[in-house]
């Protein structure tokens, strides 16, 4: 049964060993879901965040899943809007992998809510003052988008496939894809800019104000950015581990390498605007409001210069110009190198703007405000984690997430076993002779 629901033409690990793993990841699963439920029926306090800290572990982790699931909404603009056909070859797994990112911030936002069951109050007695409430209509509005993306590769299965309704189905739906990849990117702009907006307009927290264009603080923009430069460096990290494990070429080399060029230049324009950005509110924005560059780095070791180097230099220069040059891009071990810290970059980015923001003191009578996070959140924030596994695993097993697979990993037809006296008498039979003619006559070939 479980060999009639993989694809045509690839091959999978023997089912015993896929439940295995499955089992391993799950028992993760439950550990968070555990942690998850003890949040719900017990509350907040299963936490360590104070007054201080209001947003902690949690909305890092919302916020980071939020900017690598960015390399689905500009995958699927490059490749619907902007006509980038090579990469129809990746783009099924950079919508597996926002559908799993939009979902985990969803489940994530359920539980720092705290009352799943009223999560419906934001829509209804929407605060029309607040970015956030923004935030959650368009996050909500892009989750549908990709699940209407991915329904299609769910249809596709091989025995789902079979039923005519659903053939035509995914077929009628693929046709339409484009306008779908066009509202993913409408939507997807404004959220992750309103997500960072959020920090840039508190002038009660001089680390994360930035001046306005407009009425947007650039940090608005930045975010965009910075999802959609990091986001698919993301996917093709995911899809090398992918290769790694399975053990199998799922992508050719240049699909890879356009989109790892694609983002190498996003990266490197993020990273020069990024670096005039934290240049201008260091000697102009922050001195304005009564503070020094020194104050929000060196009276605490744990947010100390090593950070803004790990986040402008390590995870921002150095991976933007690997994946520029062609030489570093299209080496193997480099491209692995340059992914990582292109993804590392935008969750550091994230944790600055989330819990940096909040550590640093604002009153003369304040200290620095550490938080460690409770195992409850911990786990909690693991659970996602667990989830996307699994969720790929089945994915991957049982549809046809990489068009190139087949082709990349031909399945040798078995040789057919040849009897010992049949082998035996075609070894005593010259090749140019007929077995049948009369001995002394010339072959057509002897003549």
């Amino acid at each position: 049964m479980d060999a009639a629901l993989i694809p045509k033409g690839v091959k999978r690990c023997p089912l015993p060993q896929f439940l295995g793993a499955l089992t391993v990841v799950s028992v993760v699963l439950l550990w968070g879901v555990y942690a998850m439920l003890l949040c719900w029926l017990k509350g907040l306090n299963q936490t360590n965040m104070n007054n201080a800290y209001g947003f902690a572990l949690w909305i890092w982790a919302d916020l980071a899943v939020i900017a690598l699931g960015g390399g689905a909404f500009f995958t699927g603009l490059l490749r619907y809007i902007i006509g980038k056909d090579e990469l129809k070859n990746i783009i099924n797994f950079a919508v597996l992998l926002g559908f799993i990112c939009y979902s985990s911030a969803l489940l994530i936002l359920g539980i720092d809510v705290g009352q799943p069951l009223r999560g419906w109050f934001i829509f209804w007695h929407a605060n029309v003052h607040s970015m956030l409430t923004e935030v959650a209509f368009c996050l909500t509005c892009y989750f549908f988008v990709l699940c209407i993306e991915y329904v299609p590769l769910v249809l596709e299965n091989r025995q789902i496939d079979r039923v005519p309704f659903f053939h035509n189905l995914s077929h009628n739906m693929h046709e339409i894809m484009a306008v779908f990849a066009a509202t993913g990117a409408f939507l997807s702009f404004f959220h992750q800019g309103s997500l960072g907006g959020v920090s840039g307009v508190l002038f009660a927290r001089p680390f994360g104000f930035r001046e306005h264009i407009l009425i947007w603080p650039y940090t608005f923009f930045l975010f965009t950015w910075s999802a959609a430069a990091c986001g698919p460096c993301f996917t093709i990290l995911i899809t090398k581990i992918t290769e790694a494990i399975s053990r199998k070429k799922l992508v050719k080399d240049n699909v890879i390498r356009l989109l790892a060029k694609i983002a190498g230049w996003m990266l490197l324009t993020y990273i020069f605007v990024k670096t005039i950005d934290t240049i201008y509110w260091a000697f102009v924005t922050a001195p304005s409001k009564g503070f020094v560059l020194n104050f929000f780095y060196t009276d605490n070791a744990f947010y100390g210069y090593w950070i803004l180097f790990l986040e402008i230099v390590l995870c921002g220069w150095v991976p933007a110009f690997l994946l520029v040059v062609k030489k570093t891009r299209e080496n193997n071990k480099l491209l692995w190198i340059a992914v990582f810290l292109g993804a590392l970059g935008a969750m550091v980015n994230r944790w600055v703007m989330v819990l940096q923001v909040l550590a640093i003191p604002v009153l003369p009578f304040e200290n620095w405000a550490l938080y460690i996070p409770s195992w409850q959140e911990v786990a909690t924030t693991i659970l996602p984690v667990a989830y996307g596994i699994i969720l790929v695993m089945i994915s991957f097993r049982y549809m046809p997430i990489f068009p190139q697979e087949q082709e990349l990993n031909p399945i040798e037809p078995p040789t057919p076993e040849v009897e010992p006296a049949a082998a035996a008498d075609a070894e005593e039979t010259p090749a140019d002779e007929d077995p049948a003619a009369p001995e002394g006559d010339l072959q057509p070939a002897q003549a």
